[in-house]
């Protein structure tokens, strides 16, 4: 477990790590950079680098923390990986269970087995799960994911890579958007992001803008935290009731 700066969430747990690309949104991973930094580090967690790396010893890590927490499962891999059997989501799952005080995201860009996973499964009552939507390419995963019977179901729009269009946000509780950060950034324009906030006000999803990354509302690039926040003069960043 550490803490973390993403603004949904305020620990994250790896059980997994390593991934490899899917869709679009993966082509600058912030993931796999910062793999082979630990792995240059010398932490043996990392020893493999990206490669996806499932690791049993910190299968119990979350029931050691009394205090509750709002937990990102695997934001250095995919929990969904084709790589990643059944057998071991469900002793994460377990894990899940056995800790109510805590809340668990689960978001992935491989929603069609997220959803085949499911099918013969429960959703824990304490996992909130998601999906990457980045670009109108990957519109299915918001089907996949609207099936499922879990307490809260969000999209992440992130890095929000093109104009998504119109969203049917039946079922959704919650969305997530947010610009793409580092050297190879790809920008994105206030129009898309205001977009998305029309209609989730509209369909009555929560809408939590996260950041405007590398590219400002400005289109300049700059550091994220000179770019803030703010979408048309405000923050947004609410939660699902």
């Amino acid at each position: 477990m550490k803490t973390t700066k993403i603004e949904w969430t305020d620990k994250t747990w790896n059980p997994i790590t390593g991934c490899t690309k899917h869709s679009a949104g993966c082509a600058h991973c912030y993931a796999e950079v910062m793999s082979r930094r630990l792995k240059a580090m010398g932490l043996a967690k990392y020893a493999n680098g990206f490669q996806l790396t499932m690791h049993e010893d910190t299968l119990n890590e979350p029931k050691a923390w009394k205090k509750p927490h709002v937990i990102f499962v695997c934001s250095m891999s995919d929990l969904f990986h084709a790589d990643v059997t059944f057998e071991f989501i469900d002793k994460i799952m377990d894990t899940i269970r056995a800790t109510p005080q805590h809340r668990y995201h689960l978001l992935t860009k491989r929603a069609e087995r997220m959803a085949e996973y499911f099918s013969t499964r429960e959703v824990p009552e304490n996992a909130w799960l998601g999906v990457t939507y980045e670009s109108s390419a990957v519109k299915y995963r918001i089907d996949a994911l609207r099936g499922l019977q879990a307490s809260i179901k969000f999209l992440s729009c992130e890095p929000l890579i093109e104009a998504l269009g119109d969203m049917d946000l039946t079922g959704i509780d919650w969305v997530i958007v947010g610009g793409e950060s580092g050297p190879k950034a790809r920008p994105m324009k206030e129009e898309w992001a205001l977009q998305i906030q029309a209609q989730c006000e509209k369909q009555g999803s929560a809408f939590f803008f996260k950041q405007w990354g590398t590219w400002g509302s400005d289109g300049v690039k700059r550091n994220k935290l000179e770019n803030g926040k703010l979408l048309n003069g405000k923050v947004w960043q609410a939660m699902p009731a």
